[in-house]
């Protein structure tokens, strides 16, 4: 399954990309590999991400190494990433 980014998840992705690369240059090619990684497992798997409580449907799966998990929800056969988020900030309530 294919997975498309809303343009919501592309403007977090942007950022969270900017603020690697300006504040921790080392980390941004990884943590963009690792986003990479993350999403074509869940192409592959597209139910092993756990359902979040609230809205119906929607997954959020970590990306384990750094601090951030990308929330997506199947829709009209493909994988739609909603929000990639940083765990320190207040949760993300769909």
């Amino acid at each position: 399954m294919k997975a498309v980014f809303t343009d919501a998840a592309l403007s977090d992705l942007d950022e969270i990309l900017a603020y690697t690369a300006t504040e921790y240059p080392l980390l941004g090619a990884p943590v963009e590999q690792r986003i990479r990684d993350v999403v074509a497992r869940v192409e592959t798997w597209p139910l092993s991400a756990r359902l979040i409580e609230g809205p119906a449907g929607i997954h959020v799966v970590p990306l384990i190494r750094y601090p951030f998990k990308i929330f997506y929800r199947i829709e009209r056969g493909q994988i739609e990433i909603l929000h990639i988020h940083h765990t320190a900030r207040r949760p993300w309530e769909g």
